[in-house]
């Protein structure tokens, strides 16, 4: 799971929340070197996200893993560029590492361009 720009760990309260070990030795297995306090407020920010229907983040090249042409049903934001996207326009549907399609705008293509 690629990582997000977020606040800084200054910015951040401490919250203590009760796992199951299975969980939490399963949850280091998969973060590895990130840690797995890293992928749950990543797990989370995702969440937030989805629910939401407003991604908060901006990608990265390498987030994006294939392309599809689109057009905008409503207006949209995008997540390589942060440039809006009105309804009606041409856009992209961005293939994250975790399966999501994400909008990108057609002017954010050569930012994710190989």
């Amino acid at each position: 799971m690629p990582t997000l720009s977020r606040a800084s760990t200054t910015d951040m309260e401490v919250t203590s929340i009760r796992l199951e070990k299975e969980l939490k030795e399963s949850l280091k297995a998969i973060a590895g070197n990130r840690g797995y306090q890293a992928l749950i407020r990543e797990v989370l920010w995702a969440y937030v996200e989805q629910q939401s229907g407003r991604p908060t983040g901006i990608l990265q090249r390498q987030d994006i893993r294939a392309t599809i042409p689109a057009t905008a049903e409503r207006a949209e934001r995008c997540l390589v560029t942060g440039q809006a996207i009105a309804p009606g326009d041409a856009m992209l549907l961005g293939l994250t590492p975790q399966g999501a399609l994400v909008p990108i705008c057609k002017t954010g293509v050569e930012s994710v361009a190989p």
